[in-house]
């Protein structure tokens, strides 16, 4: 089981939370505002109404045993820069903030922010490209050169293996798994002689401009 802290109980933060919970995880939530903190307290291991810009009582908290901590504190940019800040030199290692605009997640990232959250904008890129891409599954953007990505096979791909497709040397996109659907199975580094079937969903890892190549096809 893992453990993890959410500071601020806006509507991200809430919800970030109750998932966390819900997956089975140790879950403390913190708030200033008593009525949030409430509205938390069955979805969430441990509800606490505080002040998390007080350096006393957040290092009192044990934060540092945490797998990580989201900071989700509004509107106010100074806050969430005081908390990471804190919580950063507690010695948190994962440390999850959700950013305004640029500047203000060049800030986070300098004093420790080990991953930046833009919420609207993350949803609305996933929702457009989803849109632009139907059998497009899910796009993870991993370093500055590589993406990882889910994608249902085109249809060029049905009914060949992946010896036929040839898709290192063709496109230089590496296939890492395959999950079939029908029957549920997940085939790791697939062997050559796989057969590519239109319920699959293929697992790609490569280079951001090779994987525009299988994006375009899809």
């Amino acid at each position: 089981m893992k453990k993890f802290a959410v500071i601020g109980l806006g509507k991200f933060g809430f919800h970030a939370a109750k998932a966390l919970y819900m997956d089975g995880n140790e879950v403390i939530a913190i708030d200033s505002n008593k009525a949030r903190v409430q509205a938390i307290d069955e979805f969430s291991t441990e509800a606490l109404v505080l002040d998390a810009t007080d350096k006393d009582t957040i290092t009192s908290l044990g934060l540092e045993n945490m797998n990580g901590v989201i900071v989700s504190t509004g509107t106010k940019i100074s806050i969430s820069i005081l908390i990471c800040l804190y919580l950063n030199e507690i010695g948190v290692k994962n440390i999850l903030a959700k950013a305004l605009d640029n500047d203000h997640e060049k800030i986070l990232k300098k004093i420790g922010a080990t991953e930046i959250i833009h919420p609207e904008r993350d949803m609305a890129i996933r929702v457009s490209r989803n849109l632009s891409h139907p059998n497009m599954l899910d796009f993870i953007p991993l370093a500055d050169e590589f993406d990882l990505i889910h994608v249902g096979p085109p249809r060029e791909f049905i009914g060949k293996s992946l010896k036929e497709l040839n898709l290192r040397a063709k496109y230089n996109v590496h296939v890492i798994a395959i999950k079939e659907l029908v029957p549920e199975n997940v085939v790791l580094v697939p062997p050559a002689n796989f057969i590519i079937k239109d319920s699959d969903i293929l697992i790609m890892l490569g280079k951001s401009k090779d994987i525009k190549k299988i994006k375009s096809l899809a």
